[in-house]
């Protein structure tokens, strides 16, 4: 696994694309669209079966 970060393509909370990472807090993302920060976090993976 790289310690590269994927960027999020879109607002969660207006759907726009117009994103900057926000300087003041590590992470985080700022829309200059609705004018919100935010961050988005992975917390894993299910367990799930194969299905066959």
């Amino acid at each position: 696994m790289s310690d590269a970060r994927s960027t999020p393509l879109y607002c969660p909370y207006c759907g726009e694309e117009d994103l900057y990472p926000n300087e003041a807090s590590h992470g985080a993302w700022e829309c200059h669209s609705c004018a919100r920060v935010f961050t988005v976090k992975f917390n894993g993976l299910l367990s799930r079966g194969v299905k066959k």
